[in-house]
């Protein structure tokens, strides 16, 4: 929109920077992320693909989707609020806290509705994995004795959701594939995390490491155990001079 709906090259800019921004966004999972995944060139494809579609546009559009056509009228209907939309996005990438719009006045939150439920097929690149690593780092745990619990919070599937968790936990690479790249990757490379555990890692940048969150974990426990105390420290002092009955 502000290149007066014209695609942008690779090099240019603008695109290098939302190419960057892109590749943090943390709603895509790590499978669907490879050393292409919103890379220059893909970003500034899609430039083409929605500025072709504009109305005024002569020549033969690129090979795009009808999804560039609905963003494009999106922001030819209401330029205004879709520059607030991507305002925010870009915002929530940076903090990690991906917000809403402001609500209008004629908004009714309790009779709000939004369409869901479509049938979509998806076609995505996703750096190869070999699905046997998950099995073996969990054998290499369980033959060392060890339980296959969370490695930053301590979860164990199995123990509080009893034979429907056993056996059950998520295998998460130390170094991401989209930077470690093309290799091979050994058990020492992988961590067994929890579901929670493994969204928090991967929810913004720069993503800590199973130790790191740990860490993160247990000086969350330590305050909140001081805090206890220091409430409850008055209290013990004040039943010690309550006189015995």
């Amino acid at each position: 929109m502000e290149n007066g709906w014209k695609g942008l090259d690779a090099q240019d800019a603008g695109v290098v920077e939302l190419s960057g921004l892109l590749q943090l966004l943390p709603i895509h999972a790590e499978a669907e992320r490879n050393e292409k995944f919103r890379n220059p060139n893909g970003v500034a494809r899609k430039t083409f693909d929605i500025a072709t579609r504009h109305p005024e546009y002569q020549g033969k559009p690129t090979n795009g989707g009808a999804l560039d056509v609905a963003v494009l009228m999106e922001f030819l209907a209401r330029p205004d609020e879709m520059t607030e939309a991507a305002r925010l996005i870009r915002q929530g990438i940076v903090t990690g806290e991906l917000q809403s719009l402001a609500p209008t006045e004629d908004e009714e939150f309790d009779d709000y509705s939004a369409p869901e439920g479509r049938l979509l097929m998806r076609r995505h690149q996703a750096r190869e994995r070999n699905k046997s690593l998950r099995k073996k780092k969990m054998a290499s745990v369980t033959q060392r004795g060890g339980r296959l619990a969370c490695e930053a919070c301590g979860f164990d599937f199995e123990q509080v959701y009893g034979d429907r968790g056993a056996g059950y936990i998520e295998c998460h690479h130390v170094v991401p594939l989209h930077e470690a790249g093309e290799g091979r990757t050994k058990l020492s490379d992988l961590a067994l995390i929890c579901a929670n555990c493994h969204r928090m890692i991967h929810r913004c940048a720069p993503w800590p490491t199973p130790e790191e969150l740990r860490a993160s974990i247990e000086r969350k426990h330590a305050a909140d155990r001081r805090a206890a105390e220091a409430i409850a420290r008055p209290r013990r002092a004040a039943d010690e001079q309550m006189p015995n009955p």
